[in-house]
Protein backbone atom coordinates (compact mmCIF):
# COMPACT_ATOMS: atom_id res chain seq x y z
CA UNK A 1 0.00 0.00 0.00
CA UNK A 2 1.44 3.38 -0.98
CA UNK A 3 1.67 6.46 1.22
CA UNK A 4 -1.10 8.15 -0.75
CA UNK A 5 -3.52 5.26 -0.05
CA UNK A 6 -2.64 5.33 3.64
CA UNK A 7 -3.32 9.09 3.71
CA UNK A 8 -6.71 8.58 2.06
CA UNK A 9 -7.66 5.82 4.49
CA UNK A 10 -6.76 7.91 7.49
CA UNK A 11 -8.83 10.79 6.09
CA UNK A 12 -6.32 13.50 6.85
CA UNK A 13 -5.85 16.48 4.62
CA UNK A 14 -2.44 17.19 3.13
CA UNK A 15 -0.23 19.50 5.21
CA UNK A 16 -0.11 22.07 2.39
CA UNK A 17 -3.90 22.55 2.59
CA UNK A 18 -3.76 22.98 6.37
CA UNK A 19 -0.89 25.46 6.14
CA UNK A 20 -2.74 27.32 3.40
CA UNK A 21 -5.85 27.56 5.59
CA UNK A 22 -3.76 28.75 8.55
CA UNK A 23 -2.16 31.40 6.33
CA UNK A 24 -5.58 32.50 5.11
CA UNK A 25 -6.92 32.79 8.67
CA UNK A 26 -3.79 34.74 9.65
CA UNK A 27 -4.52 37.20 6.81
CA UNK A 28 -8.13 37.64 7.98
CA UNK A 29 -7.17 38.06 11.65
CA UNK A 30 -7.02 41.91 11.67
CA UNK A 31 -10.55 42.17 10.27
CA UNK A 32 -11.92 39.61 12.70
CA UNK A 33 -10.25 41.32 15.68
CA UNK A 34 -11.56 44.75 14.61
CA UNK A 35 -15.09 43.35 14.20
CA UNK A 36 -14.94 41.62 17.60
CA UNK A 37 -13.72 44.86 19.23
CA UNK A 38 -16.55 46.81 17.58
CA UNK A 39 -19.13 44.25 18.72
CA UNK A 40 -17.64 44.35 22.23
CA UNK A 41 -17.91 48.14 22.30
CA UNK A 42 -21.48 47.98 21.05
CA UNK A 43 -22.39 45.40 23.69
CA UNK A 44 -20.82 47.47 26.46
CA UNK A 45 -22.60 50.62 25.26
CA UNK A 46 -25.89 48.71 25.15
CA UNK A 47 -25.50 47.37 28.69
CA UNK A 48 -23.99 50.40 30.45
CA UNK A 49 -25.77 53.18 28.50
CA UNK A 50 -22.51 55.18 28.58
CA UNK A 51 -20.53 56.30 25.55
CA UNK A 52 -17.04 54.87 25.20
CA UNK A 53 -15.40 58.00 23.81
CA UNK A 54 -11.76 56.94 24.05
CA UNK A 55 -12.58 53.41 22.95
CA UNK A 56 -14.08 54.52 19.62
CA UNK A 57 -11.14 56.86 18.99
CA UNK A 58 -8.70 54.01 19.69
CA UNK A 59 -10.69 51.74 17.39
CA UNK A 60 -10.59 54.37 14.61
CA UNK A 61 -6.78 54.54 14.88
CA UNK A 62 -6.56 50.73 14.96
CA UNK A 63 -8.68 50.43 11.81
CA UNK A 64 -6.46 53.05 10.14
CA UNK A 65 -3.44 50.88 10.91
CA UNK A 66 -5.28 47.78 9.60
CA UNK A 67 -6.08 49.63 6.35
CA UNK A 68 -2.46 50.62 5.79
CA UNK A 69 -0.94 47.30 6.83
CA UNK A 70 -3.27 45.15 4.74
CA UNK A 71 -2.82 47.24 1.58
CA UNK A 72 0.95 47.74 2.05
CA UNK A 73 2.04 44.54 0.23
CA UNK A 74 -0.05 45.52 -2.82
CA UNK A 75 1.59 48.94 -3.20
CA UNK A 76 4.69 49.19 -5.34
CA UNK A 77 7.15 52.05 -5.07
CA UNK A 78 7.85 54.61 -2.42
CA UNK A 79 5.54 57.25 -3.89
CA UNK A 80 2.54 54.89 -3.87
CA UNK A 81 3.30 53.80 -0.31
CA UNK A 82 3.53 57.43 0.87
CA UNK A 83 0.25 58.21 -0.89
CA UNK A 84 -1.40 55.25 0.89
CA UNK A 85 -0.16 56.48 4.27
CA UNK A 86 -1.18 60.12 3.72
CA UNK A 87 -4.59 59.40 2.25
CA UNK A 88 -5.47 57.02 5.08
CA UNK A 89 -4.06 59.40 7.70
CA UNK A 90 -6.13 62.31 6.34
CA UNK A 91 -9.22 60.12 6.06
CA UNK A 92 -9.00 58.94 9.67
CA UNK A 93 -8.02 62.37 11.01
CA UNK A 94 -11.24 63.68 9.44
CA UNK A 95 -13.20 60.90 11.17
CA UNK A 96 -11.53 61.66 14.53
CA UNK A 97 -12.17 65.42 14.18
CA UNK A 98 -15.84 64.72 13.42
CA UNK A 99 -16.06 62.45 16.46
CA UNK A 100 -14.58 65.17 18.65
CA UNK A 101 -16.99 67.78 17.27
CA UNK A 102 -19.83 65.56 18.52
CA UNK A 103 -18.13 65.48 21.94
CA UNK A 104 -17.91 69.28 22.30
CA UNK A 105 -19.93 70.13 25.40
CA UNK A 106 -22.48 72.28 23.53
CA UNK A 107 -23.23 69.54 21.01
CA UNK A 108 -23.12 66.73 23.54
CA UNK A 109 -25.75 68.43 25.71
CA UNK A 110 -28.21 68.07 22.84
CA UNK A 111 -27.76 64.29 22.76
CA UNK A 112 -28.59 61.81 25.50
CA UNK A 113 -25.64 59.73 26.70
CA UNK A 114 -26.57 56.47 24.89
CA UNK A 115 -27.15 58.41 21.66
CA UNK A 116 -23.61 59.82 21.80
CA UNK A 117 -22.17 56.31 21.67
CA UNK A 118 -24.42 55.42 18.73
CA UNK A 119 -23.40 58.54 16.82
CA UNK A 120 -19.70 57.76 17.40
CA UNK A 121 -20.21 54.18 16.22
CA UNK A 122 -22.08 55.45 13.15
CA UNK A 123 -19.19 57.77 12.27
CA UNK A 124 -16.69 54.94 12.76
CA UNK A 125 -18.78 52.60 10.60
CA UNK A 126 -19.07 55.21 7.84
CA UNK A 127 -15.34 55.93 7.97
CA UNK A 128 -14.52 52.22 7.78
CA UNK A 129 -16.89 51.59 4.89
CA UNK A 130 -15.55 54.56 2.91
CA UNK A 131 -11.96 53.47 3.59
CA UNK A 132 -12.83 50.03 2.21
CA UNK A 133 -14.39 51.57 -0.89
CA UNK A 134 -11.39 53.83 -1.54
CA UNK A 135 -8.96 50.93 -1.03
CA UNK A 136 -11.16 48.51 -3.03
CA UNK A 137 -11.13 46.12 -0.07
CA UNK A 138 -14.15 43.86 0.40
CA UNK A 139 -13.10 42.94 3.94
CA UNK A 140 -12.80 46.54 5.17
CA UNK A 141 -16.07 47.51 3.48
CA UNK A 142 -17.79 44.54 5.13
CA UNK A 143 -16.34 45.56 8.48
CA UNK A 144 -17.84 49.04 8.10
CA UNK A 145 -21.16 47.56 6.99
CA UNK A 146 -21.25 45.21 9.99
CA UNK A 147 -20.59 48.12 12.37
CA UNK A 148 -23.29 50.14 10.62
CA UNK A 149 -25.81 47.30 11.04
CA UNK A 150 -24.99 47.29 14.76
CA UNK A 151 -26.37 50.85 15.18
CA UNK A 152 -30.04 50.10 14.41
CA UNK A 153 -29.65 46.73 16.10
CA UNK A 154 -28.84 48.49 19.37
CA UNK A 155 -31.78 50.83 19.19
CA UNK A 156 -34.39 48.36 17.88
CA UNK A 157 -33.65 45.00 19.40
CA UNK A 158 -33.38 43.61 22.88
CA UNK A 159 -30.01 42.47 24.11
CA UNK A 160 -30.34 38.72 23.43
CA UNK A 161 -31.72 39.17 19.91
CA UNK A 162 -29.05 41.81 19.28
CA UNK A 163 -26.24 39.34 20.00
CA UNK A 164 -27.81 36.77 17.67
CA UNK A 165 -28.01 39.37 14.89
CA UNK A 166 -24.41 40.44 15.32
CA UNK A 167 -23.34 36.79 15.43
CA UNK A 168 -25.24 36.16 12.19
CA UNK A 169 -23.53 39.15 10.54
CA UNK A 170 -20.16 37.81 11.67
CA UNK A 171 -20.93 34.32 10.36
CA UNK A 172 -22.18 35.68 7.02
CA UNK A 173 -19.01 37.74 6.64
CA UNK A 174 -16.80 34.76 7.43
CA UNK A 175 -18.84 32.62 5.04
CA UNK A 176 -18.43 35.16 2.23
CA UNK A 177 -14.70 35.36 2.91
CA UNK A 178 -14.28 31.57 2.83
CA UNK A 179 -16.48 31.28 -0.24
CA UNK A 180 -14.34 33.82 -2.09
CA UNK A 181 -11.26 31.90 -0.97
CA UNK A 182 -12.70 28.60 -2.29
CA UNK A 183 -13.47 30.10 -5.71
CA UNK A 184 -9.92 31.44 -6.05
CA UNK A 185 -8.21 28.08 -5.45
CA UNK A 186 -7.23 26.13 -8.62
CA UNK A 187 -9.05 22.85 -9.03
CA UNK A 188 -7.24 19.60 -9.92
CA UNK A 189 -8.79 17.62 -12.75
CA UNK A 190 -9.63 13.94 -11.96
CA UNK A 191 -7.21 12.76 -14.68
CA UNK A 192 -4.36 14.65 -12.94
CA UNK A 193 -5.18 12.93 -9.65
CA UNK A 194 -5.13 9.46 -11.25
CA UNK A 195 -1.76 10.13 -12.89
CA UNK A 196 -0.34 11.26 -9.53
CA UNK A 197 -1.63 8.08 -7.81
CA UNK A 198 -0.12 5.83 -10.49
CA UNK A 199 3.26 7.58 -10.18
Amino acid sequence: MSKIDVQRNVGTEPPSYRSGMAHFLWQQLPYIVALVLAIGGVAYTNVSHQPLVGYWEFLALAICVVCVVTKWPETQGKETQLRLIWTQALHWIAVLVTMNIILVSGVQQLLPTPATGLVLLTLLALGTFLAGVSLLSLQISFLGLAMGVAVPAISWLKQSVFFFLLGAVLLIGLGITFWLRQDGRPRIAPSDTNSQVEA
